[in-house]
């Protein structure tokens, strides 16, 4: 069989479930094969709050003006180990779409990043748009608040309606394929399964 080189970047704004999706993608048959037992396949992040030294600080997503540097470099870093390892499976929870959004909404600032999504194009990335209903975003905070460590960064939802609406139209101007989830049911394996499918059949899970 051909070996399997799926590369995902899952994007949508929080309490779409794109972290639990990501897990799933990364030990689905359909995506990364059979498995007889678990080994470290690649699942990384822009939101890991790596430029700070304490929980919940910053990173790609929520860097400062002062950080934009060390974000642009660390992105560049990202997509250059990209191009190097392309023969492998890579799921992105979080990436550029969700740095555009926060920085558009927090500052006011609109990043062009055109240069990452030329990169990624010829390394056969997807991206997949995780949205739900506006009203449906109350059950999954009443879901996330049982393991959250940080309840109050739930407590305003129209942040994360806005938040949608910012990605709504960045995700139309991407370049990348798009596969679009609602999740408004909190139906994470049908999610899967929705995805799976779309990569087999639009050729996104082998590189030429």
């Amino acid at each position: 069989m051909s070996k399997l080189t799926p590369k995902i970047i899952l994007e949508g704004a929080r309490l779409t479930f794109k972290t639990e999706i990501a897990f799933a993608l990364n030990e689905h048959p359909r995506i990364v094969g059979p498995r007889k037992y678990r080994y470290h396949s690649p699942l990384v992040s822009a939101e890991w709050c790596a430029f700070t030294n304490f929980p919940w600080g910053r990173g790609l997503i929520n860097f400062e003006p002062q950080e934009e540097q060390l974000a642009m470099e660390t992105y560049a870093t990202w997509v250059r180990l990209f191009e190097l390892q392309r023969y492998y499976s890579w799921i992105v929870d979080r990436f550029h779409i969700s740095t555009q959004a926060y920085q558009l909404q927090a500052r006011g600032k609109r990043y062009d990043f055109h240069w990452i999504e030329e990169r990624l194009l010829p390394l056969n990335f997807r991206l997949v748009y995780c949205t739900r209903s506006a009203e449906s975003f109350e059950a999954a905070r009443a879901e996330r608040l049982k393991v959250s460590g940080k309840p109050s960064q739930y407590d305003d939802l129209s942040l994360f309606v806005r938040e949608q609406e910012l990605m709504d139209d960045l995700v139309s101007a991407s370049m990348l394929p798009v596969c679009r989830i609602d999740i408004s049911d909190n139906d994470v394996a049908g999610a899967v399964e929705r995805i799976a499918g779309w990569m087999e059949t639009t050729g996104g899970l082998t590189m030429e």
